[in-house]
């Protein structure tokens, strides 16, 4: 076993703790995030888990950086191995460079064949001396926040704060095992000599520190949503859970219903009495809900839906991800209606397309998805405040006169939409194919009125869908393609790479697709298509839209998310063999 050595300067720190289910793994990842953005530093957060209440292998990376970190990468400059099995759970990612952080007593022999760079700091121990092994966690956060020498009045304040529920003694010892790591900390950074040097910016203080997940329940929030209705599933719950939490703050009703299929039609039933109603589900719960989507498809009620992915068929792996829901929710539910899919990059794209989805739907009267996955939802970082001008929640509901139809025909195929109890018309709606009333019709020329008056709609949502993000020079000579989470992944391998003909198409809505997809497309022969499931499911889509078929593919199916360092190999290997 070989002692820590200097490490080298950087601007970009990857610090991952790993141990098991039930030590207090997420304590110290909420406690150094927002302890790092208050000292001014760039922070992005993500996790991987095991579908367990205890045990098993979890581990969180923390990215501290001098400029925006919104990725995960392969590399740890820094682990903290919390059990014995955390070196071996991610060894596949360890450096020579890597400096781990642990109790050798509590490894085992994990360090018998002296190639690691090991440090042995006393977690355990310090935190039994303050009262129970229980604070060993805090004292980890403590000793992180220390090698970082964080100011210390910053690190009791978090700590103070997050603990501030609990009964007074339990605080004041969280504050003690804070300040004995970060004791241990500041003394490693002398006899290790672990010199880190990432530059503050004290603007990152005032910015906001947000999950996917949160940004999709205030752009719910921001787009007028005051019922949610769901049956928890990961990972989509998160959703749920933000909504719920806030509800009374925001006038949300939140209900967790019985299963997903009355969770989808309490949504629909909301939205037929005047509210604006969202599910919030992942894809085996999606599968349930089909039925009331095809329901709103009829009703030409409006839905927001989202969509959490993870790796299927069947339970598949619950707590990881995936992005192969895509055709699920594209051709869910029987028979032929309209619909819309967004599927955010960014922590802000989840904010504002989210409150755009309420409009959309509400305009035109159809279902819209938010479709999102696990490593977008449980990842966070720092970013600017959202800009809340002009933000609007559109209702678009008329006041209903004696002889209303709510189904009259229109030149767009837009009924004006009345609800219960707002004026005096009689608001009819039915889930056989009905007459511009809302009766039931077996009338077969009627029939076909009514569904083109539906799929009409098309036409018009065509005109403000959401454009692709060329990211990179107009005059590229390779184009790579992705869609959802993959956007900060991709983005940061191709400024890695240092070409100056490589250029990101990123979508953010999937469908309909923008008529500009085809041009951009039909550039160049070098088109890269990269995206998180085994078929090539988008790929498909923009073939049966632009009739061109993307040859390069980088694919991952493992439930596990990109990383830069694997982006920028595989795309280096595509682009090298063409």
């Amino acid at each position: 076993m070989r002692e820590a050595s200097s490490t080298e300067v950087r601007d970009d720190i990857s610090i991952v703790l790993c141990g098991e289910a039930g030590q207090g793994i997420q304590t110290v990842e909420y406690l150094l995030t927002r302890i790092f953005k208050l000292a001014g530093y760039n922070v992005f957060a993500t996790k991987e888990y095991m579908s367990r209440i205890r045990g098993g292998m979890n581990s969180t990376e923390i990215r501290v950086s001098q400029r925006r970190a919104c990725a995960i990468v392969d590399r740890i400059d820094i682990l903290i191995a919390l059990n014995s099995g955390a070196v071996r759970h991610v060894k596949e990612r360890l450096s020579p460079e890597t400096i781990i952080l642990a109790e050798k007593k509590g490894l085992g022999e994990e360090f018998g064949r002296g190639h690691y760079n090991f440090i042995d700091v006393p977690f355990t121990e310090t935190a039994s001396c303050i009262g129970n092994k229980i604070y060993s966690n805090v004292v980890a956060a403590g000793t992180i926040c220390g090698l970082f020498s964080v100011q210390l009045a910053i690190v009791t304040g978090c700590v103070k704060r997050f603990f501030s529920a609990k009964a007074k003694d339990v605080v004041q010892r969280n504050v003690k095992a804070a300040r004995a790591g970060y004791v241990i900390g500041s003394g490693l950074q002398n006899s290790a000599g672990m010199k880190i040097d990432v530059g503050s910016n004290l603007s990152v203080k005032e910015e906001l520190l947000l999950s996917g997940a949160e940004a999709v329940g205030l752009g719910a929030i921001a787009g007028g949503c005051n019922f949610v209705s769901s049956y928890p599933m990961s990972p989509s719950t998160a959703v749920l859970v933000f909504l719920a939490k806030y509800g009374n703050d925001f006038g949300v009703i939140a209900e967790q219903a019985e299963d997903e299929i009355a969770a989808m039609n309490m949504a629909i039933g909301a939205w037929y009495a005047g509210a604006r109603a969202m599910v919030t589900t992942s894809g085996g719960g999606f599968a349930l809900m089909t039925e009331g989507l095809s329901l709103a498809g009829m009703l030409e009620s409006p839905i927001v839906i989202h969509v959490g992915q993870r790796p299927g068929p069947a339970t598949g792996l619950p707590t990881r991800t995936e992005q192969a829901d895509l055709e699920l929710v594209l051709y869910g539910g029987h028979g032929e209606f309209p619909r819309i899919i967004l599927a955010p990059g960014r922590i802000e794209d989840a904010f504002y397309l989210t409150q755009k989805a309420f409009n959309l739907a509400s305009k035109y009267q159809l279902p819209v998805f938010v479709l999102t996955d696990q490593y977008f939802l449980d990842s966070y970082y720092n970013t600017a405040s959202l800009e809340l001008s002009g933000l609007r929640a559109d209702k678009h509901i008329v006041k209903t006169a004696k002889g209303y139809n709510r189904y009259e025909l229109t030149d767009d195929g837009i009924s004006p939409r009345g609800i219960p109890g707002f004026g005096e018309g009689l608001v009819v709606v039915d889930s056989d194919e009905h007459d511009t009333g809302g009766h039931i019709t077996e009338d077969l020329d009627l029939r076909v009125v009514m569904v083109d008056k539906r799929l009409k709609k098309m036409d018009l949502i065509k005109t403000e869908t959401v454009p692709p993000e060329l990211v990179g020079p107009e005059n590229y000579k390779t184009l790579v393609v992705c869609w959802g989470s993959t956007y900060h992944v991709a983005s940061e391998a191709i400024k890695t790479l240092g070409s100056d003909d490589i250029s990101l198409l990123h979508f953010r809505q999937v469908y309909p697709l923008h008529e500009s997809t085809a041009e951009y497309l039909k550039r160049v022969r070098e088109v890269v298509l990269i995206e998180g499931n085994a078929t090539s499911q988008f790929g498909r889509l923009l073939k049966l839209q632009t009739g061109i078929d993307i040859k390069n593919k980088i694919l991952k199916y493992d439930g596990l998310s990109f990383s830069v360092e694997e982006v920028t190999e595989r795309l280096s290997g595509v682009l090298g063999s063409t």
